[in-house]
């Protein structure tokens, strides 16, 4: 038996993901364990639908195993990101290998680069905050300072799949060593991309298509993705940002500069920024008020999620307090069997369960609860509160 653990959203899922665990499988794997966020996503958004759905679909995609990363790591920066999907699956002490996508495809190219950057943080980190004191967004200045001394270390960096992977890695040396690496180059458009390239299509464009009702997705991913994605459009059970934009209004106008210094990821005094645009009349009057060169749109979009929810800075000081599954086939099975003697942390399908494991666990099961209750109001259809406590997990058999 061997266990690949993939880090994913599945926001949706479409032809590069089905590539990837293909991939997986041909390198070895007889078990996928997916990693996956929840129902807010790391580029700052709602996601597209429902996570217990989303698990669903993905277990029936070629996953066995889909635990929930929690939603302090999703709305948080690539390192952070990678840190708590990282430590779950070290922690659960059952993956052999971490398998990953990326624009090089090239182990020996990405540890290279690895090295760039963890000399420069530490040797350069004058230089770097230089930068970003002149408008450069942190990977730009890291970017820039790797350039003088390894240009195709730089040039690796400054491709964002590259530079998740590279944090996978990074979080591998300290939460899961003994993991090995594996990685295939992407076969999907660039990230981000808005053009079809053959049969494969980036999450972005698949997403404005459903969001819009602009394109045909139905070649784009498989015919269960795009059944399920037409079935929540017609059932008014797609998530959208924009419709939670006056409870964030509302936050930000009942809220003070000290409340907004202890949300994670605000700094530099990023705070004063964010409550001198508190009387914006539109959530895209709000983002661009605060934005600049030095912040990322992403970046304030996540911080602005993590202050409706109330993630904290010291919410990801600490390693993810358990492993909530959210679907699981026969072959998960056969991975919780061989993580049950040596697993380092609780796991279980029970939010209710799990919440009382620990006082961080209790903390992070609250704002579990809490980030889907404000995921009901995104959708079109709102749904009822505490769905986290009764959502029922799939468990297939076939």
């Amino acid at each position: 038996m061997k266990i690949s653990g993939i880090i994913c959203e599945y926001n949706p899922f479409h032809n590069g993901h089905l590539h990837h665990i293909s991939e997986t499988k041909k390198n070895g794997a007889t078990h996928i364990a997916a990693v996956m966020s929840g129902n807010f996503v790391q580029r700052g958004d709602v996601a597209l639908i429902d996570k217990i759905d989303r698990a669903k679909l993905a277990v029936k995609s070629g996953a066995d195993l889909v635990i929930e990363i929690p939603v302090p790591y999703c709305l948080s920066s690539a390192e952070l990101y990678a840190k708590g999907a990282v430590s779950i699956l070290g922690a659960l002490g059952a993956v052999d290998e971490l398998s990953f996508g990326s624009e090089c495809g090239n182990i020996d190219m990405l540890l290279e680069a690895m090295d760039s950057v963890e000399r420069c943080a530490v040797s350069e980190s004058d230089d770097i905050l230089s930068l970003m004191e002149m408008g450069y967004t942190y990977p730009k200045a890291l970017s820039s300072i790797v350039m003088r001394h390894n240009a195709e270390s730089a040039e690796i960096i400054s491709q964002p799949n590259n530079l998740l992977a590279i944090e996978y890695m990074r979080a591998m040396k300290l939460y899961a060593p003994r993991m090995k690496y594996f990685t295939i180059k992407r076969k999907s458009a660039s990230h981000d991309s808005l053009f079809i390239k053959d049969e494969f299509a980036s999450a972005s464009y698949i997403r404005d298509s459903v969001l819009t009702g602009t394109h045909d997705i139905s070649q784009l991913t498989t015919p269960l993705w795009a059944d399920a994605l037409q079935h929540a459009v017609s059932n008014g059970e797609v998530g959208d940002i924009n419709r939670i934009e006056r409870i964030i209004l509302y936050m930000l106008r009942m809220t003070t500069p000290e409340i907004l210094a202890e949300i994670n990821d605000v700094g530099q005094g990023l705070e004063n920024r964010i409550y001198s645009a508190r009387m914006s009349g539109s959530l895209e009057e709000l983002l661009f008020t605060i934005k600049t060169k030095r912040y990322t749109m992403a970046r304030i979009r996540r911080i602005l999620l993590s202050a409706l929810i109330g993630v904290k800075k010291s919410d990801v000081n600490i390693l993810p307090p358990y492993c909530r599954i959210l679907a699981i086939n026969e072959r998960g099975r056969d991975i919780l069997a061989k993580a049950k003697m040596v697993s380092t942390i609780p796991f279980d399908t029970s939010l209710v369960r799990l919440s009382k494991t620990s006082s961080d666990a209790e903390r992070f099961a609250q704002l579990e609860i809490r980030a889907s209750d404000i995921y009901g109001l995104s959708l079109k259809k709102i749904n009822s509160a505490q769905k986290d406590f009764r959502s029922k997990i799939m468990i297939d058999m076939d």
